[in-house]
């Protein structure tokens, strides 16, 4: 088939990536020619395991390629994904200017049939918006060309997207049409040959799955870091709670971990546009409002624990951060708990060496040069001289770490552990102040 997706961020660029993998010929457009030439040079613009390499095997064979030309894109593909972004309006709704901006543009350049498809994560109604712009840009032009709309939502974990895609644990999509639901099973046919992996339903139901799904995922983050904040009241831990909630089938034991809490694109993004789809219906999600209020008091909850131990005056206290993105595997600093925590650390005084695998790039981004921010070559550099360690993100380089080295290189030996690597006993016996979160320490 000949597909041609529009945005080359984390959604778009894995889409059609894996999409050629499997034999398609994919055209991707992107506005931002900066994005155009890193990808036509054979670089990334994103942070992605696995995938890199797979964009340059699929340009070298003729599979894939890249554009800023609207006209040729639209021409190019039967298929048309929109994947561009949705970020969050000033009242936390989702803004579809860009999506509504790409439903325009096939409008003014299709000749033939085109089956347009949602991948972006939008909000109940955007399938009849991009319908609506769709049909006034033919309606311009004189011109009667059929069409279809669907909705086909991502479900793709960063870090682990092209895994997620190439063998995914469900497909959705929301149709109208008998041709466009064919269409889509004949597309997705090689990525499902074990078992049918299609769950095909209405489009306003596609789209709201979408949110349904991180929604349902961030609550359960929310609540169980929640519940590690009693632990420490109570003197129980929260391991243990998880490990005996988490036997339990009905509950299972995937996003059960206690943490600093959640970031990145979506799950901050996906619930404040669901809560505002919902004011908007007369329908208050109060579950999700506590979510979001959980969510934002746990990314100080570092910070306090830091706080209670060195005292608010932090001038000439200096202090190390091992991750910085939001998760493991990416580069994403969007909403990520590191930021807030670095910036209530600098605001009493506190300087800050920090290390990450990925994100060190995009943090001096961010925040530019600064003099109360260093950027360590090796997790061990960034402990020198600093007086404790705060752990942020759990990647896996954290997880064994030499703690005699550890001890001898920090000031003070004292860990606040935003992700619970280690057990408690076993910081003790090596002679740290161990601070996790919902454990006896």
């Amino acid at each position: 088939m000949k597909i041609t997706v529009i945005g080359t961020g984390y959604v778009g660029l894995v889409t059609g990536t894996c999409l050629a993998e499997v034999g398609n010929d994919v055209l991707c457009l992107d506005v931002d020619p900066r994005k155009i030439e890193t990808l036509n040079a054979g670089g990334i613009p994103i942070f992605e395991p696995g995938l890199e390499a797979m964009v340059q095997r699929n340009v070298a064979v003729g599979r894939l390629a890249f554009t800023t030309d609207i006209e040729a894109a639209v021409h190019f593909g039967d298929i048309q994904f929109i994947a561009v972004g949705t970020p969050p309006d000033e009242d936390g709704s989702a803004d579809l200017q860009y999506v509504v901006a790409a439903a325009r543009n096939i409008g003014r350049h299709m000749n033939t049939f085109k089956l347009v498809v949602d991948k972006s994560t939008v909000p109940v109604g955007t399938a009849d918006r991009v319908k609506a712009a769709l049909a006034e840009e033919l309606q311009k032009r004189g011109v009667s060309i059929e069409y279809c709309v669907a909705s086909n939502p991502e479900f793709l974990k960063e870090g682990a997207a092209v895994d997620d895609f190439m063998k995914p644990d469900r497909i959705v999509i929301g149709t109208e049409s008998e041709k466009a639901t064919q269409l889509l099973r004949n597309l997705y046919a090689p990525f499902q040959r074990n078992h049918d992996r299609l769950v095909v339903m209405d489009i306003r139901s596609a789209e709201l799955t979408k949110y349904a799904a991180n929604a349902m995922l961030a609550t359960r983050i929310s609540f169980m870091n929640e519940l590690a904040v009693l632990a420490e009241k109570l003197g129980a831990d929260i391991e243990q709670v998880r490990h005996g909630i988490g036997s339990d089938p009905r509950i299972g034991y995937h996003f059960l971990y206690a943490g600093c809490g959640y970031g990145g694109s979506c799950f901050p993004k996906d619930v404040q546009a669901l809560r505002r789809t919902a004011e908007e219906n007369g329908v208050p999600l109060r579950v999700l409002d506590a979510v979001e209020a959980a969510n934002e008091a746990q990314k100080s909850v570092l910070v306090r624990k830091l706080v209670a131990r060195f005292g608010k005056n932090l001038a000439g206290r200096h202090f190390a951060f091992w991750g910085l993105a939001f998760k493991p595997n990416t580069d994403d600093m969007r909403e990520a708990p590191s930021r807030t925590m670095m910036e209530a650390l600098w605001d009493m005084g506190a300087t800050i060496s920090a290390y990450d695998p990925a994100a060190m790039e995009e943090t001096c981004r961010i925040y530019g040069n600064r003099k109360d921010l260093t950027f360590a070559e090796t997790p061990m550099d960034a402990l020198k001289a600093a007086d404790a360690l705060l752990i942020v993100t759990e990647w896996k380089e954290f997880r064994s770490p030499n703690f005699a080295t550890m001890h001898a290189l920090l000031n003070s030996p004292v860990i606040f552990d935003g992700r619970n690597l280690y057990e408690p006993e076993t910081m003790k016996q090596n002679g740290f102040e161990y601070f996790p979160i919902g454990r006896r320490a």
